[in-house]
């Protein structure tokens, strides 16, 4: 099943945590508390409302700036757009949303992407393309976001801690990436 089709199944937890989920990865990339969104983690597993601790996380990002950052851009809107309320369409585009971005992300900071023609486009990747036409670093990201959802599909509240855990895994994997860049280009 391709991760459009997983989104648009996704009851209201799944699509929390995948948008969660997504954001958790790529938002050390503008800001340096890993656990800046782990209040929202810890609502969405008891079932609490999560709008005050969102209001925080996107209170903290703002004291840093992102510039010119195309990533740090896409990583500040993440949080800007998600719903105070996790329940409804506006839940399922910002999960839809923040999939998308997060892959963009990736693309941008994946250096398998940095001299060769753009990677094919991640609605493409989405929808059932196959990860041999991705870059490694995107493909890694596609695999996160479907087990997420599917984690979440099957466990339901159980099935959290381990999309956390997967989450994790793709923060240090994107930081890695980002300490590769900066010291070959300092």
């Amino acid at each position: 099943m391709s991760l459009v089709e997983l989104i648009a199944q996704a009851d209201a937890r799944g699509l929390a945590a995948s948008g969660l989920a997504c954001s958790d990865r790529c938002v050390p990339l503008v800001y340096e508390d890993d656990d800046l969104l782990r209040p929202l983690w810890a609502h969405l597993a008891d079932g609490s409302d999560w709008s005050e601790s969102l209001e925080k996380a996107r209170a903290a990002l703002t004291t840093v700036d992102p510039g010119e950052d195309e990533a740090a851009l896409l990583v500040r809107r993440m949080l800007e757009e998600a719903p105070a309320e996790r329940s409804g369409e506006a839940l399922r585009e910002w999960a839809d949303a923040c999939s998308l971005a997060a892959l963009q992300v990736h693309r941008l900071l994946d250096p398998a992407t940095e001299d060769t023609a753009p990677a094919a486009d991640a609605a493409e990747d989405r929808d059932g393309g196959t990860e041999e036409t991705s870059s490694p670093l995107v493909a890694a990201e596609l695999r996160r976001q479907t087990v997420v959802l599917e984690l979440v599909a099957e466990h339901g509240a159980n099935g959290l801690r381990r999309a956390l855990d997967v989450s994790i895994e793709g923060r240090r994997v994107l930081q890695a990436v980002v300490s590769r860049r900066a010291r070959s280009q300092g």
